[in-house]
Order: C-alpha cells, then structure tokens, then sequence
C-alpha cells in the first residue's frame, strides 16, 4: 500500500479514539467566532495572529490537509468561502459534520496532497496548512502547488515540525535516531512506524520547509516557533515547530 494511504488510515483510527487534532468544534465555540471572539492552530499551542489573516470576508480560502472540524468553521464563521482538502475520511466527515449542524456551505475533497492540486491557477485568496508535511516524504512539490494555486497577492500560511522531534525517544529523554528520519529508506524505522501506530512520519529541514516555500516564488513575511505542548521538550521550553506566514506577490 502507498504509504498516503496507510496515513489516511492511520489518522482515520486516531480520530475513532478521540484525537484531540479531529475532535470538531462545539456549537458555541462557532457562535463566539460568529461574534468575533476565536483562534485557530497551525501549531500545537499558539494560536495564529488575527493580523496574518486580514479581513476574511468574501474570501475563497483552501483548507489543506486542515480536516477535523476545527479551522474551517471557524473561517466559515468569518465569512470566508471555504474548501477542505484532506485525505482522511474522517476528517473530512468531521467538517461535513459541523457544516450541516451550523447550516454554512464547504466544499470538501477528499485528496491527497501528494498529487497535483485540482483546482484552476489563482483560485484562492489565503492556503491555511497546519502540520501535516511531516507524513509526506517530498514537500517542495507541494509548495509549488500551493504558489500555482493561490492568487497574486494571496497568503500562504503553514505549520511545520522542525525535525528534532524525531531524534527521541517517546519519552524525550534519549536520542534513538539520526536525522533525516525517513521509514522508506530505512526497512527498521519503517518496522517500528508501523508497529507503533505512528503513520509513516517523515523529518523535514528548515531548508526544505522555509527554503522550498523561497523557491518556490513566495515572500516570507513571518514566522513563530512553537513546542509540542507537552512532554520533555515542552517542560524545558525547546522550540520543534515553526509556522510562516507567506504572500505570493
């Protein structure tokens, strides 16, 4: 099997135990983003800045891998007219599933963002991307998908994992691995993704991540570092997440 598909699969079963990244939003937190009070995640702890997005109204925004019921209700709420893409199942019929209780209307395709995007040059105002690259092993074409796709003038906003995570142990106490972790290079780690419900999960650099975005023609414009929110590299306040904000000029 593709190993995008054993991810759907894997963040499909996540989901049916209750991962907190596909646990949709209540009603009344939709109703406080209808009012204005919100936050949305690119990272595990901090929210994004209101001031990354701009005014949403009237706009076309495309969630990508940004299943789960969490963001795009939220930007639905704001007035922006929303498109989800995600290969999981189950993410996707989460948003379905807020959609139709708050009666807004999404699009939703359930694709891989492996492939090429199916949607027409210039066709969105902002890209929302939270953390999800690390299951894709080549994420450079995706960043030129993403340029294609998204209006002149258009944001480009995205969540990475910075690699270090993958060294450790699940404790964060001992250094098992060597960068760049990779499970199709390497038949043991690939072994121990499997056997430990992981996904097939891949490190990326900063070079691929940030620099990918540069080459790929977007203008950097901001960033924020994160920690996992939990654990031994949280409690001693190491950074392991980066989110950018990127304009395509």
């Amino acid at each position: 099997m593709e190993y995008q598909k054993i991810n759907s699969k894997t963040i499909d079963t996540w989901c049916e135990e209750g991962w907190e990244w596909g646990t949709p939003i209540t009603h009344d937190v939709y109703q406080k983003a209808l009012g204005g009070e919100w936050g949305v995640y690119l990272t595990p702890t901090k929210t994004v800045p209101h001031e990354w997005f701009g005014d949403l109204k009237g706009k076309k925004l495309l969630g990508l891998a940004s299943g789960g019921g969490q963001q795009m209700p939220i930007f639905s709420a704001l007035g922006a007219k929303c498109t989800l893409l995600d290969y999981s199942a189950r993410q996707c019929e989460s948003d379905r599933v807020v959609a139709e209780r708050e009666g807004y209307e999404i699009e939703i395709l359930q694709a891989d963002m492996t492939k090429p995007l199916p949607f027409e040059d210039e066709s969105f105002d902002i890209i929302f991307h939270p953390v999800s690259n690390c299951y894709v092993k080549e994420v450079e074409p995706i960043f030129r998908e993403c340029f294609r796709v998204l209006k002149k003038g258009g944001i480009f906003l995205g969540g990475y994992d910075i690699g270090i995570n993958y060294l450790f142990d699940e404790n964060e106490d001992r250094v098992l691995y060597s960068l760049p972790f990779d499970p199709l290079s390497d038949e043991k780690i690939y072994e121990e993704c499997v056997k430990n419900d992981w996904g097939i999960q891949f490190s990326h650099t900063l070079e691929e991540q940030i620099g990918g975005q540069l080459r790929a023609g977007f203008t950097l414009t901001d960033l924020y570092e994160d920690t996992n929110g939990s654990g031994n590299l949280h409690d001693k306040h190491v950074p392991s997440f980066v989110a950018t904000r990127c304009i395509k000029k």
